[in-house]
């Protein structure tokens, strides 16, 4: 790590800012910018970013996640202007005992907090906030799709198996829902069996969600949906889905995924669709139109 003040050694090519959560999202990214040319500055959340950035990355360090001000100095003394988000940030840790010692806020958390979201907390309002105190200081977000287009999931059957009639009613029940918890920002993911929703993503997690319903309906065979927000913003928090995804759908039951096509990341795609196929799950990408129009018909 650099002494305060330091200036960071890096390479003459284009300098690309990754802010890193959990998950295979932020090495997808790092790969496939550096296959660009693109020096990668990696400010990764303390104990959430995967240890393998360090071998990708030209700079690499961690940081809590309330200590903004420390990521954007990183990141300034850098020479960085444009920045991308990619990975997971598991909400859950502000709410553990004795966070606000490990979490200990800056005055730029601090800042942005009064100034850009006082009234909530919600993921859109915070990532959001992050994007504007960066502003103040020419620091600019991109997606990190613009950089790896090729992770959005295709439109159309992705297994060999398909939804029975029953579960494509399940599909068409549960897209709303799963539209409408997006609206509101509590999560992207509805979980369904004969038309009745058995749980709701919301600050858990998509995984921690699906092993929740399969406590909830031990018979298994239940639905799940998982959909972008009607007000997505690319740059931060699309529906995510992996190997980890289709692994804990067969340890909870669940017997079908649906997903929202050109608006769903799929980590590791031919491994995920081998997987599925070994166990029989059915996954398929679907546009938002076409789910409208059977909803209507």
């Amino acid at each position: 790590m650099d002494a305060p003040g330091q200036t960071i050694a890096l390479s003459s090519r284009g300098r690309i800012g990754l802010l890193a959560g959990a998950g295979r999202f932020p090495i997808a990214f790092a790969q496939a910018a550096r296959k660009q040319g693109l020096s990668v500055v990696c400010v990764g959340a303390l104990s959430m970013a995967p240890d393998e950035l360090r071998e990708l990355c030209d700079y690499y360090t961690t940081v809590s996640l309330g200590r903004i001000g420390k990521s954007i100095s990183i990141f300034k003394r850098a020479g960085v202007s444009r920045v991308v988000m990619a990975g997971k940030v598991d909400k859950t840790v502000l709410f553990k005992k004795f966070r606000w010692i490990r979490h200990l806020p800056d005055w730029r958390a601090i800042h942005m907090i009064l100034r850009y979201a006082r009234e909530n907390r919600k993921d859109d309002t915070l990532l959001l906030a992050i994007i504007r105190e960066y502003a103040r200081d020419n620091i600019e977000f991109d997606s990190a799709l613009n950089y790896c287009p090729e992770l959005l999931v295709k439109h159309g059957f992705l297994t060999r198996r398909k939804p029975t009639p029953s579960q494509w009613r399940d599909i068409r029940f549960g897209w709303e829902i799963a539209k409408e918890l997006g609206r509101l920002d509590i999560g992207q993911t509805a979980i369904v069996n004969d038309m009745a929703v058995i749980a709701l993503e919301a600050i858990e997690g998509t995984d921690a969600a699906i092993r929740r319903a399969g406590t909830l309906c031990r018979r298994g065979g239940f639905t799940i949906v998982k959909v972008a927000k009607p007000q997505q913003d690319m740059r931060f928090d699309v529906p995510t889905i992996g190997v980890e995804t289709i692994q804990t759908m067969r340890e909870a039951g669940a017997r079908v995924l649906a997903v929202e096509s050109e608006m769903t990341i799929m980590l590791d795609q031919p491994e995920v669709i081998e997987l599925a196929d070994r166990l029989g799950i059915a996954i398929v990408s679907l546009k938002a139109e076409e789910v409208k129009l059977q909803l209507a018909s």
